[in-house]
């Protein structure tokens, strides 16, 4: 197929967002794109069990300010089963590099939110990077 899309690694999502019109308009947004989103919750302890329950999720995207503790908490969870993390926060902590594959600031455009997952998808299929990167994402990893 000449004009199809392309071939992506990250198809499988875990939306962790504990604003419930954020994370609505995430899910539908990511869904209508082409994304598995296999779960939106709004708990680090929902987020740790969903990652622990699932052993197909590509990607974890996750907003720091939880109500039940720190979004950091699910990064390290994701990070230790080999999970890559795309942070969204206003404002990306200290340390995020360490579990993180990038971070996102937030608000963002919908167009920059996939911009940063193709991103991540490039180290993860360890290809080239795209040229220009949203503004306001830091990429953490880069490929080999």
């Amino acid at each position: 197929m000449l004009f199809g899309r392309k071939k992506r690694h990250i198809n499988r999502i875990l939306v962790v967002e504990d604003e419930p019109l954020v994370a609505f308009d995430t899910e539908h947004f990511l869904g209508a794109s082409g994304f598995d989103i296999r779960a939106t919750v709004d708990t680090v302890a929902g987020a740790c069990a969903a990652i622990e329950g699932d052993d197909g999720l590509d990607l974890v995207l996750v907003d720091i300010n939880l109500s039940d503790g720190s979004g950091l908490d699910v990064a390290r969870v994701a990070h230790g089963r080999g999970v890559p993390v795309l942070l969204v926060t206003g404002s990306c902590p200290q340390g995020a590099q360490d579990f993180a594959a990038g971070c996102l600031s937030k608000p963002y455009p919908q167009k920059d939110l996939i911009s940063a997952i193709d991103a991540i998808d490039a180290v993860v299929a360890g290809a080239k990077l795209p040229r220009r990167l949203p503004s306001g994402f830091n990429l953490f990893q880069t490929a080999a």
